[in-house]
């Protein structure tokens, strides 16, 4: 069991609380042990990131992707029953997982969703990182008091 004490950096630091909350919620989801289904993580350009879920004996209607408030969750589940009204099998030996699960990852701000496959059993999400200009990093010219005054004048 991980446990850290983060408020010595509550004390020194300001708008990270959300970093601190987030970190928590890793270490807690460590912690539960959930390994089901197996997945990677990978970045696949400088701006662009791949998570892959292996979900074998899922088809695309039985795996439901969503995303709301940088949180991203795949969730699968097969149908007990077979639709089309035919005998169902006995199963003598089930290797493969066929239960129900619900994967969830944080998503960093800006981090968006951009298409998702499933091939081969394995559903790819593919992810971007789109800052918007408002946010990207910006000079800030230093004029002293006459740029304080041909601000007050043009308002």
């Amino acid at each position: 069991m991980r446990h850290f004490d983060l408020s010595p950096l509550y004390r020194s630091t300001v708008g990270f609380d959300r970093l601190f909350s987030l970190f928590d919620q890793t270490s807690a989801a460590a912690d539960a042990g959930t390994t089901y289904p197996p997945y990677n993580i990978e970045r696949t350009g400088e701006t662009s990131y791949r998570i892959t879920v292996a979900v074998a004996g899922f088809g695309e209607s039985d795996l439901t992707i969503e995303t709301k408030e940088n949180t991203l969750s795949i969730r699968g589940g097969r149908e007990a029953a077979p639709k089309d009204g035919a005998a169902r099998s006995e199963v003598l030996y089930q290797g493969i997982a066929a239960r129900a699960f619900e994967r969830r990852f944080q998503l960093a701000d800006h981090v968006h969703v951009s298409g998702a496959s499933l091939v081969n059993g394995l559903l790819h999400v593919d992810l971007v990182r789109e800052i918007p200009e408002a946010a990207k990093p910006r000079q800030i010219p230093i004029g002293g008091a006459k740029v304080v005054e041909a601000t007050r004048k043009a308002a």
